[in-house]
């Protein structure tokens, strides 16, 4: 067998990072991505649809929540402002005006500003369930 002569140096370890198989790689992944995006189908969001109640409720109490998160509660075209925690209170006393009846089939719709947060409408509603009432709702502005 022959020997292997060693002159000194060995092999040299290259410090620098080969480029060209990571372009090769990125832009076969480009033309992949460019070729299948026409492709994709935008996938449509099944939306829930608002059914129609059987029977209308005989009074709408109105929380209207304005900019400045302030209150307001609207019953028979009456408008008051009060704070939070008088609203549950208020809310069941517009209720039991007429009588039992009607304050089982009350709705209590709320209504705020485009620029209100949605944490002070969540709270509202939140008061509003805890306390017991039943059918709170949002307004929304339908587009046609």
């Amino acid at each position: 067998m022959p020997s292997v002569t060693s002159r000194g140096r060995g092999r040299r370890t290259i410090n620098e990072i080969n480029m060209v198989p990571f372009i090769d790689v990125m832009l076969v992944l480009l033309i992949i991505f460019m070729v299948t995006a026409p492709l994709i189908t935008p996938s449509m969001i099944d939306l829930p649809s608002v059914g129609k109640a059987a029977r209308q409720p005989d009074q709408i109490i109105q929380v209207v929540l304005g900019k400045n998160e302030s209150l307001e509660l609207k019953v028979n075209d009456q408008t008051s402002s009060l704070p939070i925690k008088d609203l549950a209170a208020a809310v069941k006393r517009a209720q039991g005006a007429k009588d039992s009846v009607s304050a089982a089939n009350s709705a209590v719709v709320i209504s705020a500003d485009k620029n209100t947060k949605y944490e002070s409408v969540v709270k509202v509603m939140d008061t509003l369930q805890r306390a017991g009432i039943v059918r709170v709702g949002l307004s929304v502005q339908l587009v046609n």
